[in-house]
Order: C-alpha cells, then sequence, then structure tokens
C-alpha cells in the first residue's frame, strides 16, 4: 500500500474509546521493545511518527493509527516487562485480552519476536495463545540487521522450531533500518484487509 496519510486517532485504554468505524484493523504484538513502533514507522513511511522508547514498557495503551482512512494499524502495549507493577501487568492484559478476542473489526495480528535470539517463553505463550483463538497471524522476526547475512537461515530455523510454526504459518524476517521485509508484510496485511 502506498502511504501518505497517516493519523494517530486515539490512545485507548478502555473498548468505549475505540474508534467507531469498519475498517479493518492490523494488532502489533510483541513483548517490550521488541520494535513495534519501528515495525509501524517502516509500515507508514515515517522516521518517527510512532514514538520510540529505549524505555520498556512505555506504551501502556492500545494506539489505533489510522492509514490513509482505510486500515487501522494497532499497537499493543509490550508483555514481559517485569518493571510493571503486577496489578499494571493484570490491567492490561485485561485490555489486551478484551481487544484480541472481542474487537469485530481485527483481522489479524502481527507477532514480533527479536530476530536475534530464540522466542523467549512469553512469546511462545502468546503465539499458542493467539492460536488458540484461531486469530490469523504473522508472526515477524525483527532487528535483522544486527545478524550478519550468513546468520539468517540459522535465526529462521531456530524461531520456527521454538514457536513450533506450521509449515503454512508464516515468518517474516524485517530489519526497520533496511527496510528488508517491509513489502512482504504488507502483502500479508493487504491480504488480511480483503476478508
Amino acid at each position: 500500500m502506498e502511504v501518505h496519510n497517516v493519523d494517530l486517532t486515539i490512545s485507548a485504554v478502555a473498548e468505549k474509546q475505540y474508534p467507531n468505524t469498519q475498517f479493518p484493523e492490523i494488532a502489533l504484538v510483541g513483548r517490550s521493545n521488541v520494535g513495534k513502533s519501528s515495525l509501524t514507522n517502516v509500515l507508514i513511511n515515517r522516521n518517527k511518527f510512532a514514538r520510540t522508547s529505549s524505555q520498556p514498557g512505555k506504551t501502556q495503551t492500545l494506539n489505533f493509527y489510522n492509514i490513509e482512512d482505510k486500515l487501522y494499524v494497532v499497537d499493543v502495549p509490550g508483555y514481559g516487562y517485569a518493571k510493571a507493577s503486577k496489578a499494571s501487568r493484570e490491567k492490561w492484559g485485561r485490555m489486551i485480552e478484551t481487544y484480541l478476542t472481542k474487537r469485530e473489526q481485527l483481522r489479524g495480528v502481527i507477532a514480533l519476536v527479536d530476530g536475534r535470539h530464540a522466542p523467549t517463553d512469553d512469546d511462545v505463550s502468546m503465539h499458542n495463545w493467539l492460536k488458540y483463538y484461531n486469530i490469523p497471524m504473522l508472526t515477524v522476526a525483527t532487528k535483522m540487521d544486527k545478524i550478519s547475512g550468513g546468520k539468517w537461515n540459522k535465526q529462521e530455523s531456530l524461531i520456527k522450531k521454538t514457536l513450533q510454526l506450521d509449515s503454512n504459518e508464516p515468518l517474516i524476517l524485517v530489519s526497520a533500518l533496511t527496510k528488508t521485509g517491509k513489502n512482504d508484510v504488507w502483502r500479508w496485511i493487504e491480504g488480511r484487509m480483503k476478508r
């Protein structure tokens, strides 16, 4: 998709704040600091529209990005951030679960994992949870520019094995720096928008 117009419509914490449109929505999930904001910026051709932070756990709301009045990309709070209080984590958990399981406009979820390492237990849990609820999912491995090209196949195998990806479950390797994988991610999103 050619992206010219982008707008952060709302940072929501409750269902009643979600945009009242029928645009398809794609959610980005992943642990804190995995690169959700960086991927959002790559997809929308902006450098710093979605704020990236070196401080994990910064995003505590569902951020609805309106793209071309056709689609919402929804940045979901990161999981696995230990410093947040238990009460905060439970509150985010309920908010995220409600959105992912009840939002009719949701067409799919992009689950981000850090391509430099094996997926964490939290990544595996999120993958299994999305599968259990039968939510269409694309796994994206981020930060691939930090790995030499010769090791990409090894990392890809490690991620597939750890998450137990079936042959029909897509995995795309992405670099926010070089824009590698951007078009493949957009193809998946556009395929979901037509459903």
